[in-house]
């Protein structure tokens, strides 16, 4: 049975709001099973960098702690920030041998602490899947660069721009065919995958619940039906859906049904 994991950790995020990540993971462990869902109880304050180049470091060592005590196969992570697919994959049963990421997400997520403007987490965690990045936080060993998948990223900075292009990576365009995600992952070879969401990389005019909007996303309906059809060709080792940020209760509401699609889909 699939359990669900409840990580509201907004200490990963570069946004001025980043607590409405809280939020909005609450929002949707409220539709989720209970019986089958555990919240944990994140650290609350912001933490230190202790030394690094890494905002609120501490913090994030301390949810990764947690992670690693509760995480259990098939398991569905719900964020918070979306560097909480970086420890589900340090922790994840089994390790990453013959595990492929799908990575979909608006943006690249591949800066290091040297590249990074922010020097927020969610924004080097692909990297960080990659084994690149700080050595405190990075998957030793990384998941190699054949066996990543991305989808849907649209907003990339310079220093993003090389070591995504070592990638493979779809389109939003590419989801109207939606047996492409799962040819893509096929092609790495994998017996296993994770399928990681940042809920940014949907479409605006979809879904509003987010801290940094990117025009022209992906619809819900186009990237739920893709995931669906990947699990029918490899067995999922799990998911991550995050960066939910809703302003408020009302607008929580109106995205919860793209939401729960997306839930669907994973689980």
């Amino acid at each position: 049975m699939v359990r669900f994991l409840v990580v509201p950790q907004w200490q990963g995020s570069p946004a001025a709001r980043a607590m409405l990540l809280v939020d909005g993971a609450s929002a949707i462990a409220g539709d989720l099973p209970r019986a089958a869902t555990t919240v944990l109880e994140v650290p609350v304050e912001a933490g230190e960098s202790l030394g690094t180049g890494v905002r609120r470091l501490s913090a994030l060592q301390r949810t990764r702690e947690l992670v690693r005590e509760h995480l259990t196969a098939d398991t569905v992570l719900i964020g918070g920030d979306c560097s909480i697919t970086v420890a589900a994959l340090d922790a994840l049963p089994g390790g990453t041998d013959y595990v492929a990421v799908v990575w979909c997400d608006a943006h690249a997520d591949l800066h290091t602490p040297e590249t990074s403007p922010s020097g927020a987490f969610s924004g080097m965690a692909l990297r960080a899947v990659l084994g690149e990045g700080e050595q405190q936080l990075v998957l030793s060993p990384g998941v190699p660069r054949e066996r990543v998948v991305t989808v849907g990223v649209r907003n990339v900075d310079d220093a993003e721009v090389d070591p995504l292009a070592a990638l493979t990576g779809l389109s939003v365009a590419d989801l109207d065919d939606p047996d492409a995600l799962a040819a893509a992952v096929r092609a790495t070879g994998a017996r296993r995958v994770w399928v990681h969401i940042d809920v940014d990389v949907l479409d605006p005019a979809a879904f509003a619940g987010v801290s940094s909007a990117v025009p022209f996303g992906a619809s819900p309906a186009a990237l739920s039906a893709a995931i669906r059809r990947l699990r029918e060709s490899i067995p999922l080792a799990g998911a991550t859906i995050a960066g939910f940020a809703p302003r408020s209760p009302a607008d929580a509401v109106d995205d919860l049904g793209a939401l729960l699609r997306l839930v669907g889909a994973v689980a």
